[in-house]
């Protein structure tokens, strides 16, 4: 049959007209963002004159760059992805890269107590600290006044001349002073003279304020116990700039650089404020050299790795036979039995460890009192029953996360390979060992290697139940039988018991790093192994 050309044709459709593209921003969006930019690049600005003034230049180097680069980004049409990833790369590097490179850095260094500036403000420290009151030394009248915040003494010397000078002032001539009836300067414009009231409240910052007659501060100082009259105080360690050492003007004894950051005598003694200097490896040869520390450091890396490995076997094997219990189809009240389990999980680590010592206090704690009729059993005070109560409260602690694990884990696994097994004749152990512990491991592993690493770094248990005692005998490092090495890393850092080592504390860091990191790596490649289980 012949087809028709005479059909009506339909008129076509017109073609949509062209949008104007629009700007992605809108006006309030723009001056949103011009108020941000212009309130970080004035924080900016004031970072960077505070670097300048204090010639930190490779810090302000690296700051006047992060500052261009993000106004380019934000200021540049397009790049989009670079907008939203800015932020968070910037306090990646901040709170988290530079962190971990600074570390890394002070591990090599002597950084710590008498070791935390450079060698002129130690010298300065030294001679500043050294001063004695100069015999049958004259008095200066002195006003004690204040601005900023700082203190200065306006003196008026026997000779009645007035002077002005603070602790980074030396003193300077005034020719306006205020006077009293007796000649002695009051006041000066400007500044605000402390009342006897105010003397008698900031009588601390008073006594320990030291003016310099100059800019060479063995030519001495002028300081005041009542803030009237001050004396002359010069330095019993006199600074040879020359010959780079210290002598004490009333024995003689002389103090070279000793290369190691502070000065010593021919005899051996050291003045405690020294410097900061670049040691190399010194602080990890310290770690296994010293015997004071070597000992005890063995003992905690021992405990440690115990400690770890004891705390997620248990928690992990509690978690799962409590788990596989509540989880029988036929158990009543099992959402119940379930909340009760979860319980320990809502305690603050840290509050647990306090309660705990508390309850397991060898004279009045609820423990001995309740379940061993009063015996006085030294819970926290022997270093194995110590040890005991500090996996026992961890257990306590972490067994809740591993019962919500397993429960979840136990109910994705298909009950069509259990009834195949039960066909096959296998018994209720035989299908747990084969079938459902590697089913259960092929998703709790990592979660197992995460909470080992986590137990190796627990601070809050130890700290909070024992503080890392008892401790062991034979050392003056502040070390215990129950001390992990991040509560050794603590004690170092903050000084428990000795002075500050944050050299060692950090060199104690990357060891620590280096442990879990090899541990983990070698655990996670072990994990792929269960894969198969599945395949």
């Amino acid at each position: 049959m012949a087809v028709s050309t005479d059909a009506p044709v339909r008129p076509a459709k017109p073609a949509p007209a062209v949008s104007r593209r629009r700007s992605p921003d809108s006006l309030a969006g723009t001056l949103a963002k011009i108020v941000l930019l212009g309130l970080v690049d004035a924080f900016a600005v004031y970072v960077l004159m505070a670097l300048f003034l204090n010639e930190e230049w490779v810090v302000f180097a690296v700051a006047a760059a992060v500052t261009l680069v993000i106004n380019w980004i934000y200021l540049r049409r397009g790049g989009l992805p670079a907008k939203y990833l800015a932020p968070g790369v910037l306090f990646l590097l901040v709170f988290q890269v530079f962190v971990v490179v600074y570390s890394g850095y002070v591990a090599f260094t002597n950084y710590g107590d008498g070791h935390n500036s450079t060698k002129e403000d130690a010298v300065a420290a030294i001679s500043l600290t050294a001063q004695q009151r100069v015999p049958d030394s004259p008095a200066y009248a002195v006003s004690v006044l204040e601005q900023d915040s700082e203190l200065f003494l306006l003196v008026t010397d026997p000779d009645g001349q007035v002077q002005l000078g603070g602790a980074e002032m030396p003193l300077e001539e005034v020719t306006d002073a205020q006077t009293n009836s007796s000649g002695k300067a009051t006041g000066v414009e400007g500044y605000e003279t402390l009342a006897f009231n105010d003397l008698l409240n900031r009588q601390a910052e008073i006594l320990a304020l030291k003016v310099p007659f100059s800019e060479d501060l063995d030519d001495g100082t002028l300081a005041t116990a009542d803030g009237s009259n001050a004396y002359v105080y010069k330095p019993v360690l006199v600074y040879d700039e020359e010959a780079d050492t210290f002598t004490n003007s009333e024995t003689g004894t002389v103090y070279r650089d000793g290369g190691e950051g502070s000065f010593v005598s021919d005899t051996g003694e050291r003045l405690a404020t020294g410097w900061k200097i670049d040691v190399g490896f010194e602080n990890f040869q310290r770690a296994v050299t010293d015997p004071e520390l070597r000992g005890p450091l063995l003992s905690v890396i021992g405990w440690t790795f115990t400690f770890a490995v004891a705390s997620v076997a248990l928690c992990f094997g509690l978690g799962l036979f409590l788990a596989i219990t509540f989880n029988h189809p036929t158990l009543r009240g099992k959402k119940i039995y379930r909340v009760l389990m979860i319980m320990p999980y809502a305690f603050p680590a840290f509050l647990a460890g306090l309660v705990w010592s508390g309850m397991l206090n060898q004279e009045f704690g609820f423990i001995n009192g309740t379940f061993f009729g009063g015996a006085s059993i030294p819970w926290l005070n022997d270093p194995w029953l110590a040890k005991a109560s500090v996996l026992l409260v961890n257990t306590w602690l972490g067994f809740p996360y591993m019962f919500l694990v397993c429960t979840g884990a136990l109910q994705s696994l298909p009950e069509e390979v259990n009834e195949a097994a039960r066909m096959d004749g296998a018994g209720a152990w035989r299908i747990f060992r084969s079938i459902k512990l590697p089913l259960l491991l092929v998703s709790t592993a990592p979660l197992l290697i995460s909470t080992f690493a986590f137990n190796f770094n627990n601070f809050n248990v130890i700290f909070m139940l024992t503080g890392g005692g008892p401790r062991f005998p034979g050392t003056s490092q502040d070390i215990g039988a129950t001390d992990l090495l991040i509560t050794v890393v603590y004690k170092v850092a903050f000084g428990q018991g000795t002075g500050r080592d944050y050299g060692l504390a950090s060199a104690l860091a990357i060891l620590i790093f280096i442990i879990v990191a090899v541990i983990s790596a070698v655990s996670f490649r072990q994990t792929k192994s269960l894969e198969e289980v599945n395949s």
